[in-house]
Parts: C-alpha cells; sequence; structure tokens
C-alpha cells in the first residue's frame, strides 16, 4: 500500500465537480483501491456522495491511499490531482 498526506490549499475545497473529477481521475485504475481518509472517516474514490459530505475544505488535513497492482501510478496520479485542483 503507498500513502501520501496532503493539506487543501484551494479555498472552495473538495466539491461535487472536484469531487467527479477525481473520480474520473482514479478510474483510470480499475483494479487499484484509492480511498481519502480525514479526520476519522474515509471513503473510496467511487463514493461521491462520501467525499463530499467529508466536508474537506482549506486546511483540510487528507490521506489518500491506493492498494493493488498499479498503486505506485495510482498514488502519483492521484498526488498529481491532489496538487493541482485542491
Amino acid at each position: 500500500m503507498k500513502e501520501f498526506t496532503y493539506t487543501i490549499t484551494n479555498k472552495t475545497g473538495l466539491h461535487t465537480r472536484r469531487a467527479g473529477l477525481l473520480a474520473m481521475h482514479a478510474k483510470a485504475f480499475q483494479d487499484t483501491r484509492i480511498t481519502v481518509s480525514s479526520n476519522g472517516n474515509t471513503a473510496n474514490t467511487n463514493q461521491l456522495m462520501k467525499l463530499i459530505s467529508m466536508g474537506l475544505r482549506q486546511g483540510s488535513k487528507v490521506t489518500v491511499a491506493a492498494e493493488g497492482p498499479q498503486e505506485n501510478a495510482a498514488i502519483d496520479n492521484m498526488q498529481s490531482f491532489f496538487e493541482y485542483y485542491l
């Protein structure tokens, strides 16, 4: 399992549109489980409503984890996504 921790810098945080983009990016790694965790809550990247309900705003610290055959590529992709969009 690979993971990284990121503090959200975007002032609007993870809202509906960005959650959808996150799911689209993660979909490229069908055989790898990618999760986002913050404040004791965890959601798979395909659980849009759960991601949105986590209330990830500017300053929120999140841990993104990938587990599976493509975990290295998936975690690199997710890290780039978070740095660009969040």
